[in-house]
């Protein structure tokens, strides 16, 4: 390559051999495949969709398969045995969408009579899934004698696609776990097992007694096994990066983080590389990536959306996921929705977990889903006309664009339910109806359910909301309280004008019935 050519961008190249060859950007990870390879034999690994789980696996199938010309320049080459090399059997769920016990089988059943012609393991196969499975590791490892590799990618993405229907994805579970099982018995055969997906569900339900699988998800010498970090767009994509504003980028993108508030945070892939591409932000790891059932079961469990961005959980909330047993908190953050923002240990052993959005670009994308849930139609229309408000500085309009917001949610919400459901509902649009825009909100107390303390930044202008529910706090106005409390404060130092919005909302009449606005002048 001369010093003229343009490197590719690796959108969708998942094939370590095409990265290799044909002139594309590669992150070098093989410190830490070295590093796991040399610590341990068994592994599992969760991260959420399109964070280069594939490459990743592809490129510890070559590094065993010795195709040395590949990793040249890489950290590994002068570290690695090239004069070894192992069969290596690598099974894919990936692609397509798998409904029933029979079509797994036959899935899996193809890919391993697959991996035979490959390996050149001929003769008749035996007619249980597990006992071919099994042979193919034996016989594998007496024809090529070394140890064999076997690498599992999206391990668990037929149960995740048939996640509502609980009957359906006990099936597949079942059939992936007839197939798992026999890791355990292949030891002696086995060099190397890594397996990938985007749910942690329990060695009970899904691996039969492979009690030595070692699960780095959270351990932070991985935390960057996959993904980019800053330094990684700083330097290996440093032709793409002029043109942009680095902080912008930053903010929209970066965050994921696998591990406490001292773990290095890393960038999706596919995030960063269609940005380059296309030369605009968008949310497109977002867009290709997420499942319609998160939607579908925050729905139905009624998610208090203001306090999502700081939830906190136990280290057993975080890793629970099983057919009949999903957490929220588990759901949102092992597909990849929230991410830890801090880890504390009050006791010894004792973790709590406080989640957050990793980025801007997730915040936004993620309210936009969850607004027609909320009851919300039209909510692109309904965005554009808080933005042209906000923009304007136009509070009048403001006051009027929310009164009509309210009016057009559907009294269903009135129906059948708890009076702390329906208030924690009206607070829910309001927070989620400014996150979706995408300005700056900062909700301070998302604990007292039924109203919103929330500051807003846009367009210059900070404004600091309070929204009470009248029959539930009788005692004084909601902007008397926002004074009282000093809320404005901390905000002062800013140089922003600073506007404090008292917003009351009544259940009787369900609507916004008190609107009062002050704004503070330099030093008040």
């Amino acid at each position: 390559m001369t010093h003229l050519e343009r490197q590719k961008l690796p959108i969708g190249v998942q094939t370590f051999t095409d990265i290799r060859e044909d002139n594309y950007y590669y992150v070098d990870k093989t410190p830490l495949l070295h590093r796991l390879i040399d610590e341990g034999k068994y592994y599992f690994l969760s991260r959420p969709r399109r964070f280069g789980k594939s490459l990743l696996l592809d490129t510890l199938r070559c590094l065993f398969e010795g195709r040395e010309g590949l990793f040249d320049g890489l950290y590994i080459q002068d570290k690695w045995d090239w004069q070894k090399s192992h069969p290596v059997i690598r099974l894919s769920f990936a692609d397509g969408h798998l409904t029933s016990r029979d079509t797994l089988d036959a899935h899996i059943r193809y890919q391993l009579g697959a991996l035979r012609k490959r390996l050149g393991i001929e003769g008749e196969r035996p007619e249980l899934i597990s006992s071919d499975f099994s042979e193919l590791i034996e016989r594998a490892h007496q024809h090529f004698g070394e140890r064999v590799v076997v690498l599992i990618d999206e391990y668990d993405k037929p149960i995740l696609d048939n996640i509502l229907d609980a009957e359906r994805a006990r099936e597949l579970r079942e059939g992936l776990k007839n197939l798992y099982s026999v890791l355990k018995d292949a030891d002696p055969h086995l060099r190397f097992v890594l397996l990938t997906g985007v749910s942690k569900f329990s060695k009970v339900s899904l691996f039969s007694g492979l009690n030595n699988l070692n699960d780095i998800t959270l351990d932070a010498p991985y935390a960057t096994i996959c993904g980019y970090t800053d330094a990684d767009i700083d330097h290996v994509f440093a032709p793409e990066l002029p043109g942009f504003d680095r902080a912008h980028i930053q903010r929209w993108y970066n965050g994921y983080r696998w591990g406490g508030q001292d773990v290095t945070a890393v960038y999706n892939p596919f995030d960063v590389l269609l940005l380059f591409q296309k030369r605009q932000f968008g949310p497109y790891w977002f867009e290709s990536a997420t499942p319609t059932f998160l939607v579908d079961l925050l729905k139905a469990r009624g998610v208090f959306t203001p306090a999502l961005d700081r939830l906190e959980t136990e280290a057993s909330l975080l890793n629970r996921f099983d057919v009949d047993d999903i957490a929220s908190e588990a759901l949102l953050f092992q597909t990849g929705y929230l991410t830890i923002k801090a880890v504390e240990e009050p006791l010894l052993g004792y973790r709590l977990y406080t989640l957050g959005f990793p980025n801007q670009k997730v915040e936004v994308s993620l309210n936009q889903a969850l607004l027609p849930a909320l009851g919300v139609r039209h909510s692109p229309r309904e965005r554009k006309s808080l933005f042209t408000h906000l923009h304007a500085h136009d509070l009048a309009g403001l006051e009027a664009h929310l009164k009509s917001l309210y009016a057009g949610l559907p009294h269903d919400w009135y129906r059948n339910n708890p009076i702390a459901q329906y208030e924690d509902h009206y607070a829910s649009v309001f927070y989620s109806h400014f996150a979706a825009l995408g300005v700056d909100v900062v909700v301070e107390d998302a604990s007292h359910h039924g109203r919103v303390d929330m500051a807003v930044e846009a367009f210059g202008h900070r404004y600091l909301f309070e929204f009470k529910v009248v029959e539930q706090l009788p005692e004084g106005r909601a902007l008397a309280q926002i004074k009282a409390r000093g809320y404005a404060d901390k905000y002062r130092s800013q140089g922003l004008p600073i506007h404090l919005v008292g917003v009351e909302f009544s259940r009787e009449q369900r609507q916004i019935v008190g609107f009062e606005v002050e704004t503070l002048k330099e030093g008040q």
